[in-house]
C-alpha cells in the first residue's frame, strides 16, 4: 500500500505529539509523587490520549450526509478568488506607490498560475481569464471590480448544490 508524504508526515507528528504529552504526564506524576506517580501519570495519560485518538478518529471518519465529493475544485477555485483578488490589489493600491513592481510581478504569475490549474471548471477558468486581462490593463478600476465579481459569481455557480 502506497502511502502519501503528506499522510506519513501527519502519522509522523501525531506519534511525537502522543510521545510529548505521555512524557508530560509522566513528569507531572514524578513532581508529585516520585517513580510511581511517573508511571501512574504516564499509564493515565497514555489511556487518556488513546481513548481521546479512538472517539476522535471515529468522529471524523463519520461520513456526512449530502454529496460525497473531496471538494478540492471547490477549494482551489476559491483560492484562485484569492490569487486574483490579491494582484487586483497590487495594481489598484490603496496608497499609490504602496506596492513595489517586484510584489505586483510576482502576485501576477501567482494569479496566473492559479488560474491555469487544469482542475478548475471552465466557466471559472474563462471568467478568471477575463478578470486578469482587466486588471493587466489597469486603466480603469471600476471594470476590474466588476471582472472579479464575474469570478465570484463563477465560482459560486460552480459549486454542487447551491
Amino acid at each position: 500500500m502506497k502511502v502519501s508524504p503528506g499522510t506519513r508526515m501527519h502519522v509522523l507528528l501525531t506519534m511525537v505529539m502522543v510521545v510529548c504529552v505521555v512524557a508530560g504526564g509522566a513528569c507531572f506524576g514524578f513532581a508529585f509523587g516520585g517513580w510511581t506517580g511517573a508511571a501512574v501519570g504516564a499509564g493515565t495519560t497514555a489511556v487518556g490520549v488513546g481513548l481521546g485518538g479512538f472517539f476522535h478518529s471515529r468522529i471524523a471518519m463519520d461520513p456526512l450526509p449530502g454529496d460525497r465529493t473531496d471538494g478540492v475544485p471547490e477549494g482551489i477555485a476559491d483560492v484562485v478568488v484569492m490569487g486574483v483578488a490579491l494582484y487586483e490589489a497590487a495594481v489598484f493600491p490603496v496608497v499609490p506607490g504602496g506596492v513595489s513592481e517586484r510584489e505586483q510581478r510576482a502576485r501576477r504569475t501567482v494569479a496566473y498560475r492559479l488560474a491555469a490549474y487544469d482542475g478548475l471548471p471552465r466557466a471559472v477558468r474563462v471568467s478568471a481569464a477575463g478578470a486578469l486581462e482587466v486588471i493587466d490593463e489597469g486603466l480603469d478600476k471600476q471594470r476590474a471590480r466588476t471582472a472579479m465579481k464575474e469570478l465570484s459569481l463563477a465560482v459560486y455557480d460552480s459549486r454542487g448544490g447551491h
